[in-house]
C-alpha cells in the first residue's frame, strides 16, 4: 500500500466486495482498472477504480451484460460525491429510529459500495452517530436506539477491520483508556490508518495500562493511540504514560484529550478531525 492510499489487489477487492480473480479480469478484458505502478512492479488501485467497479456493478445490477456494464462505467463522469453520500445519512437515521436493522444494512452497504472509506466514516456514520447522541440527550430519542446504533454500526466497522494487522506496515496499538467503553471512533480511527498502510493492533474498550505496556513490548508497536471521552480517568495514572511515552510515541485522542492533559503527560495530542488525525499518525509511523 502507498503513502498515497493506493491498495493491493487483496486489499482492494476487500474494500470493493468483487473477488481478486473477478478484478483482474475486469481489468484484462475491458480495461475497467487503471492501477498506477510501484517501483517493484505492484500495481496499486485507488479511489478512481473504486468508483468504476460501483459503476459497473449497479450497471450489471440493472442487468446489463458484463461487457455492456463496463462501457457504461468506463463512460459514466463520477457523480458528485456530497450530493449522493448526502442521502445516505438520514436514511441510517430513519432506520436507527425504527430499530430496521436490514434498512441500516443497506444503507451502509450502499455508502461503502460507492464512496471511499474516509468519506462514509467522516460524513455518514461519525454525523449519525453525533446526531442519535444530541437527540439522546435531548430526550428525542432512546438509550435503545443510542445501543442499537452503536451494535448496527460497530458490528459493520469490526467486519471491515477483520486481518488489519497482517501485511508489512508499521504497526499501530490502538486502546480506549481505563474505564473508557467508547471505541467505535477509535475503530474508524484504525480503519482509515489501515488504509495508509499501517497495521493494527485493537485493545478495546477499558484497557488497563499495565497491559498496554505488555501489547507495546510484545509487538514492538510504532506508535500507540489512547482514546479517552474523560481526560479525568486519567488524573492517576500520570506516571505510567509518561514512561510509555519515553518507549514508543503516544498520542492522546477523544474529547477528553485537552490540551492542558497532554501537556502535562508530555505525550501527543490528536485534535479535531479524525481522519487528519489518522493521516498525522501514519505519516509519523512512516516506513
Amino acid at each position: 500500500m502507498s503513502s498515497a492510499g493506493g491498495h493491493r489487489i487483496g486489499e482492494f477487492a476487500r474494500r470493493v466486495g468483487v473477488t481478486p480473480e473477478l478484478l483482474r479480469a475486469w481489468e484484462q478484458r475491458y480495461g475497467l482498472l487503471q492501477p498506477l505502478r510501484t517501483p517493484g512492479g505492484f500495481r496499486l488501485y485507488g479511489e478512481e477504480d473504486a468508483s468504476r467497479v460501483a459503476r459497473m456493478r449497479r450497471a450489471l445490477d440493472d442487468g446489463l451484460s458484463a461487457a455492456e456494464a463496463a462501457r457504461v462505467a468506463l463512460a459514466a463522469a463520477p457523480p458528485p460525491a456530497n450530493g449522493l453520500i448526502a442521502g445516505i445519512g438520514p436514511r441510517l437515521l430513519a432506520a436507527i429510529e425504527s430499530y430496521d436493522e436490514a434498512a441500516a444494512e443497506r444503507a451502509l452497504d450502499e455508502a461503502f459500495a460507492a464512496f471511499a472509506l474516509e468519506a462514509v466514516v467522516g460524513e455518514v456514520i461519525l454525523p449519525t452517530l453525533r446526531t442519535v447522541g444530541s437527540r439522546w440527550e435531548q430526550g428525542s430519542l432512546g438509550i435503545g436506539h443510542e445501543h442499537f446504533a452503536s451494535n448496527v454500526i460497530r458490528g459493520r466497522l469490526l467486519g471491515l477491520a477483520r486481518l488489519w494487522g497482517r501485511g508489512a506496515g508499521r504497526l499501530v496499538l490502538l486502546a480506549c483508556a481505563p474505564g473508557e467503553q467508547h471505541d467505535i471512533s477509535l475503530l474508524a480511527f484504525g480503519l482509515i490508518l489501515r488504509s495508509h498502510g499501517r497495521r493494527i493492533v485493537f485493545l478495546g474498550a477499558d484497557t488497563p495500562l499495565e497491559t498496554l505496556e505488555q501489547a507495546v513490548g510484545a509487538t514492538g508497536a510504532a506508535a500507540v493511540v489512547l482514546s479517552t471521552f474523560d481526560g479525568d480517568r486519567l488524573a492517576g495514572d500520570a506516571t505510567a504514560l509518561r514512561r510509555l511515552a519515553r518507549t514508543v510515541p503516544l498520542f492522546l485522542g477523544g474529547p477528553g484529550a485537552s490540551l492542558a492533559l497532554t501537556a502535562r503527560l508530555r505525550v501527543g495530542r490528536l485534535d479535531g478531525d479524525l481522519i487528519e488525525a489518522a493521516r498525522e499518525v501514519a505519516a509519523m509511523a512512516n516506513g
